[in-house]
């Protein structure tokens, strides 16, 4: 029961932080939305953990828990997958900007 406690707590202390990202504006109104539903989700799983354990055995997994690390993990991936896909187009973005920088300075320095 601490643990499930402690677990609330932590997940309050998370959605404490979406809302100051969401008024300072660093996140949109959709994302912020979208944080909200899935620490819900995560609060519900806490709660009613024996209602997991019964959907774990629907899809074939042994326990609720483990089905909840396994879509944590593969939803790890994803969110990585993404994070990197960003990344790299933001470094495409940036070495075209360089060049169009150092491209202007050459014909500003030829002139």
């Amino acid at each position: 029961m601490i643990i499930k406690l402690l677990l609330i707590v932590f997940v309050v202390f998370v959605v404490s932080r979406i809302l100051v990202r969401f008024r300072a504006g660093d996140i949109t109104r959709r994302e912020f939305f979208a944080w909200i539903v899935f620490w819900l989700l995560v609060v519900s799983a806490i709660i009613w953990s024996q209602e997991t354990d019964l959907l774990a055995k629907l899809v074939g997994v042994g326990r609720g828990v483990d089905l909840l690390i396994y879509l944590s993990i593969l939803t790890l991936f994803f969110v990585m997958f993404k994070v990197i896909v960003h990344l790299e187009k933001i470094d495409r973005q940036i070495v075209k900007l360089i060049s169009a920088l150092a491209l202007s300075q050459k014909i500003k320095n030829d002139d």
